[in-house]
């Protein structure tokens, strides 16, 4: 049983989500201590501990330690990943309910269930836009057709958004599974030329008016910077009327063989203007550097990366501790070495060796 240190790092759930889908794809037991040790609420969260039992689940684990609040957790696979039809919800995880995100759980199940033996669609319900963590669209639109790329094939759909506090959206991924699948290998170290930029600008249980004002914002700043596109705004307040209160602004680019995704959330207090001008400020940091894979992405591409028939190697905006972290997470339970060239915050190259 290999031992993994939680805390290493950035010392958040990356660590916990590459070690369970690492585990359950390889069949290797693993004992995961000072989970989430510097974090202000330390172990298992809502989100966490459902991807734990969703892990879990597609492979008959064994697991000790599944438990809201725990630090030490003990998962060892019983079998292969199982192909089948799963549902998990988070606010089962906590008396009272919870907005925990619902694509981090996806993460952490895709790639096992892309080597099972047959197709799998998983049911997830939770927050779908909630902080620290990548909005729905970003799955959708960003890191599926990367991983289409690459040879996975799995599509999403959302049926209802959920936003903090009260989550409850609820999102479905299906994914083919194939257990002799090949993946190809990675080359992005340019981006090569823009061909889609697009803007959704979404608001639920607020005035119409909040979507409209974060769309405007959006093409005044990106229009000065010499980009013209139209922002959609979308009203996703649940046909109940219940569900929460959130906005968001994402945007969406693509080119030839690459995709980025930028978003910013509302706050109680923070104008709409404000939402925009901070997902312009990282699509700008982004699009002005010249690197094709974005921050976000890059610490995303490193579990599929390590799973491909041969070297990768992309250029990435900033490297970040999340990149950093997931590395290292790699190269504990594969015989993967992953190089990153660049300083903390700068820009970067990554390589994955096989």
């Amino acid at each position: 049983m290999i031992t993994i240190d939680g805390s290493h790092g950035e010392g958040g759930g990356q660590v916990l989500r590459t070690t369970l889908a690492l585990a359950a794809l390889t069949g290797q037991a693993v004992r995961i201590v000072k989970i989430r040790a510097g974090r202000r609420e330390p172990g298992l969260l809502a989100q966490h501990l459902t991807a734990v039992l969703a892990a879990a689940r597609i492979c008959a684990a064994e697991v000790e330690g599944a438990r809201l609040g725990s630090q030490t957790l003990t998962f060892a696979p019983g079998r292969p990943p199982q192909a089948g039809e799963y549902r998990f919800d988070v606010a089962e995880q906590r008396q009272g309910g919870s907005a925990g995100a619902v694509t981090l759980v996806l993460h952490t199940v895709l790639l096992p269930l892309a080597w099972a033996d047959g197709p799998s669609r998983v049911t997830v319900r939770g927050g779908t836009h909630v902080a620290w963590s990548p909005p729905y669209q970003h799955l959708e639109r960003v890191y599926l057709p990367m991983l289409e790329r690459m040879g996975v094939a799995a599509r999403a759909h959302i049926a209802r958004w959920g936003w903090y506090p009260q989550g409850g959206g609820e999102v479905t991924l299906e994914v083919e599974g194939a257990p002799g699948r090949q993946m190809e290998p990675l080359h992005l170290l340019e981006r090569g030329e823009l061909r889609q930029l697009r803007g959704l600008s979404a608001y639920a249980g607020l005035p119409d008016h909040v979507g409209e004002r974060q769309a405007r914002q959006t093409e005044r700043v990106l229009g000065a910077a010499g980009l013209e596109l139209s922002v959609q705004v979308t009203d996703a307040t649940p046909r109940s009327g219940r569900g929460g209160i959130g906005s968001a602004l994402m945007l969406f680019a693509a080119g030839e063989g690459w995709a980025a995704g930028f978003s910013a959330l509302g706050a109680l207090g923070k104008p709409a203007e404000r939402v925009a001008d901070g997902a312009c400020a990282d699509f700008l940091r982004w699009w002005r550097d010249g690197a094709p894979v974005e921050m976000h992405l890059a610490d995303q591409l490193l579990l599929p990366l390590a799973l491909a028939g041969g070297p990768s190697a992309f250029a990435t905006c900033r490297v970040t501790q999340h990149l950093l972290t997931n590395a290292w997470a790699v190269e504990q339970l594969t015989p993967v070495r992953v190089e990153i060239q660049g300083d903390e915050g700068q820009p970067g190259e990554v390589r994955v060796l096989p």
